[in-house]
């Protein structure tokens, strides 16, 4: 069982990646959310976020068992960050469907989870996968707030 929560958690290897995992876990999953997004309903949406969020929270705890103290290994927290941050994304314009939301969402919450304003640094230090899982959830709104008011301030431009 722990396997596949290593190989879940591990984002079916993207985290093993030598270079930037987390960033690569992000943009693998903006990638993705680049063709759900204009097929999901808000609800839809919300649901998956949830679903991804618990899947996070039950497997981080078990790799980190195996792979130590929040490993760079461990993606899946990067991956419900996104989903939060990409909560009711707005549209900035032409083109693609949000590929520029998308692509800012994916800079502000890498900004956001590397920098670790407060709360969100504080909050690894939650045992287990609360801390590993919280600290980009937390990221994950501090982007979806500065997209939503960046979205805001674009249209009024």
């Amino acid at each position: 069982m722990r396997g596949l929560a290593v190989l879940l958690a591990t984002g079916l290897g993207v985290g093993r990646l030598p270079i930037a995992p987390a960033t690569w876990a992000s943009g693998f999953t903006a990638v993705l959310l680049f063709f759900l997004l204009p097929r999901l309903t808000l609800p839809e949406y919300l649901a998956l976020t949830f679903a991804i969020t618990a899947l996070a929270i039950v497997v981080c705890g078990p790799a980190e068992k195996v792979l130590g103290h929040d490993a760079h290994p461990i993606v899946m927290d990067e991956v419900a960050g996104m989903m939060v941050t990409m909560f009711a994304a707005p549209s900035f314009g032409p083109g693609p469907p949000f590929a520029i939301a998308l692509l800012a969402g994916f800079v502000l919450f890498r900004i956001f989870d590397i920098g670790k304003p407060p709360p969100v640094g504080r909050a690894q230090l939650l045992p287990g996968a609360w801390g590993i899982v919280t600290d980009d959830l937390l990221a994950g709104v501090y982007a979806n707030v500065a997209l939503q008011l960046t979205a805001l301030l674009w249209r009024h431009a």
